[in-house]
């Protein structure tokens, strides 16, 4: 009798589970964040300590991981629907190498010391601080490497050529929302930014969906609805 309410409950923990994961997606697996390696820990335990648990009847498991999921449901819902909350509940990146330069204060707030740094590096076949331009520890603790231009995988060392100047790719938009600190860092103004997405047949911000800039590249624009085909 004993097995058989320990296989009830293993079976409906196993559905729930897998519920919840196709509702929630694949953040909980992959641990994007802190957050959601935390939250996969907790629901396993709560799920571990119901099954074994003699008292624990099979309405309490299905109570517990709903409760535990809808909340995980209603954080992802919120940090997709309002940016202003991505940062709190993601996280944000930071950039601990700026132009070739080590930043202290960016690299303390990460929690993290040079050796630290340079694991991450080699850990991206980079082996030497003097190769990267620019660096970001992303939330889940990852690093995004560009490198300067010499030392890119095509170096112009190679073909002879003098080396040019590594320029940051900036967002501009977001999900329809202008990033202003972005703007102004750029030392532009809302004016000039319509002139931009006028020249790529766009006439509000909120019709963007992602919108970047680079000082060699321009602006690359990608709207919330692609233009429609014409058929052949």
């Amino acid at each position: 009798m004993e097995l058989i309410h320990i296989s009830s409950k293993l079976v409906l923990g196993f559905f729930l589970l897998f519920l919840l994961i196709r509702i929630i997606g694949k953040k909980l697996i992959d641990q994007f964040t802190p957050f959601h390696f935390i939250s996969a820990i907790v629901l396993s335990e709560l799920l571990g300590n119901a099954v074994y648990e003699k008292t624990i009847p099979i309405m309490y498991i299905l109570f517990t991981i709903l409760i535990w999921g809808g909340l995980l449901f209603l954080v992802e819902y919120l940090s997709q629907k309002f940016q202003h909350l991505r940062s709190y509940f993601e996280g944000k990146p930071s950039m601990v190498i700026r132009n070739g330069q080590i930043d202290f204060e960016q690299l303390k707030k990460s929690r993290m010391n040079i050796n630290q740094l340079q694991s991450l590096l080699r850990q991206s076949e980079i082996f030497s601080v003097r190769e990267v331009a620019f660096a970001f520890i992303e939330s889940n603790g990852s690093i995004s490497v560009l490198k300067k231009s010499p030392y890119q995988k095509t170096t112009l060392q190679d073909f002879n050529m003098p080396p040019h100047p590594v320029y940051l790719p900036i967002t501009l938009i977001r999900d329809g929302e202008l990033i202003k600190a972005n703007l102004k860092e750029m030392n532009k103004d809302d004016e000039w930014l319509r002139n931009q997405l006028s020249s790529n047949g766009i006439s509000k911000v909120e019709d963007v969906l992602f919108a970047e800039w680079l000082e060699n590249d321009g602006l690359y624009v990608i709207p919330h609805k692609p233009p429609p085909q014409q058929k052949i």
